[in-house]
């Protein structure tokens, strides 16, 4: 109470901003549809908007915020040992989940483009802008910040996978915080994407 009565609230304007743009854009995505493809939309709104903001409003370098390799061998070798680790899984719950298959087999048609469309936008907003951005003030804990609103994007999705985001976002995000880049988690989320779908559709 003091603080919001005497003193002067400090705040950087950068986490603010990545905090509202990035809440009102899951917004956005959720009640609109603004192109011909969901798919198209979430390019827009998550990869070309907060690239542009971080050019022109932050003049800063789309790397700072994990727009770049990394280090890509170490990279790599998460995106392999990831592969590994869910394929497996993936597989199990895609063939013993009912509402699994009911939701995903839907979107069989134009794979695997349509999850890489779908994914990469959705990455970067999560592992790349909101994470980086939280990082320079918050340290390690952006890990978590960033599985938040991460998880609650999922609410509406079969509640198996949804009740595992929050540990998948920290996962995730581990990825990127290692390899200071977005790209590797993208790879093993787009591997996720593309062969839950291909399961539940018994196309695999």
């Amino acid at each position: 109470m003091k603080y919001l009565l005497g003193e002067k609230l400090n705040f950087d304007w950068r986490i603010v901003t990545v905090t509202i743009v990035s809440t009102l854009l899951l917004m956005v995505d959720h009640y609109h549809k603004l192109t011909a493809h969901k798919y198209w939309d979430r390019v827009l709104l998550y990869l070309v908007i907060p690239l542009l903001i971080t050019l022109i409003f932050f003049r800063e370098n789309p790397k700072e915020y994990g727009f770049s390799f990394g280090d890509w061998k170490l990279g790599l070798v998460y995106t392999l040992l990831g592969i590994l680790l869910m394929a497996p899984v993936i597989y199990f719950l895609g063939r013993g989940d009912p509402s699994m298959q009911k939701y995903y087999e839907r979107f069989l048609p134009g794979l695997p483009w349509t999850t890489f469309l779908d994914l990469i936008g959705w990455e970067f907003i999560f592992r790349g802008w909101i994470l980086f951005a939280y990082a320079r003030k918050f340290g390690h804990d952006a890990l978590w910040l960033q599985a938040v609103p991460f998880a609650v994007a999922h609410i509406s999705k079969p509640e198996i996978e949804t009740l595992s985001t929050i540990f998948g976002g920290f996962a995730f995000g581990w990825v990127a915080w290692r390899t200071k880049s977005f790209l590797y988690p993208f790879l093993i989320h787009w591997f996720i994407g593309t062969l839950i779908i291909l399961v539940a559709a018994g196309a695999v």
